[in-house]
């Protein structure tokens, strides 16, 4: 399923059609019939957090569409640093975007979003590419920042996410979904942690993936993301003044992500479950 000329399959269209009559159906709670609504889980925080690992297990858990807004903006990077597009040439940016198609592919043909494939994983489709690995690259991480920060890109992304979360229950994370992408979301959560644990988390994980670094190149890297993320001018990180604050520093993932599914739960009114 596309969404104008940059696209995700993660909505496929099994997944839509669950969603469609999800929204659709009828509730009668005493007298009254009310129409079910989609939920839009925002979960926001800079690199290092953990806000990937802890959003796949959340909407595994709750069987939602997961988005990570993230790999959409890397994608867009990688191919605008490999064409050598600086990241200020505005017009020929959002003429990339224009021309450029994103996709989540899901773990398995024909199985619907959710519980598996959330918790699978999702492999990220560069106009038909698959550069999963590619968009983690360590040159990426060190450009995706500021070519996000350039505001024809942004505006054109910010407008895709919204659509892709208007089709059904989702946890979206990145950076901005609490306060631009979707600032009524019912469900804010914005994920923090002290700098040195998070640099020895991206360590961990870049060494685990073969990348020669040291903990010195990788805090300078985060500390340099840090500071584009928040001080650009359109939607910059912050936490969303309703968003519930959660330091991850020394709480597991299980933690995390327990808590923010018995929030969510409780304000859907979901049943407590054992």
């Amino acid at each position: 399923m596309g969404y104008s000329r940059l696209a995700t399959r993660r909505i496929s269209a099994s997944s839509d059609e669950r969603n469609r009559r999800r929204i659709q159906k009828s509730l009668m709670r005493g007298n009254t019939v009310m129409e079910e609504k989609h939920c839009v889980v925002a979960i926001d925080g800079p690199a290092g957090v953990g806000k990937s690992t802890v959003s796949r297990a959340v909407a595994s858990r709750l069987g939602f569409c997961y988005v990570d807004t993230g790999a959409i903006y890397r994608a867009i990077s990688l191919k605008a640093h490999r064409l050598g597009i600086p990241p200020d040439a505005d017009e020929q940016l959002a003429a990339l975007v224009n021309d450029t198609t994103v996709a989540f592919a899901l773990p398995t043909d024909g199985e619907p979003p959710g519980a598996a494939a959330a918790a699978a994983g999702q492999r990220v489709l560069l106009d038909g590419t698959d550069v999963t690995e590619e968009i983690r690259d360590p040159e990426i991480n060190r450009v995706v920042s500021v070519y996000s920060a350039n505001r024809a890109v942004r505006r054109r992304l910010v407008a895709l996410q919204r659509r892709m979360g208007q089709s059904g229950d989702v946890v979206m994370e990145g950076r901005d979904i609490g306060t631009a992408v979707f600032p009524d979301a019912e469900l804010k959560f914005f994920l923090d942690a002290a700098s040195e644990v998070r640099s020895r988390r991206r360590l961990d994980e870049l060494l685990s993936k073969g990348v020669k670094t040291c903990f010195e190149e990788t805090r300078r890297d985060l500390e340099a993301r840090d500071k584009t993320d928040r001080s650009r001018a359109e939607s910059p990180l912050a936490r969303a003044a309703d968003a519930e604050f959660i330091d991850t520093s020394e709480l597991g993932v299980a933690e995390v992500v327990d808590r923010i599914v018995s929030r969510i739960r409780a304000r859907r009114g979901d049943p407590v479950q054992s």
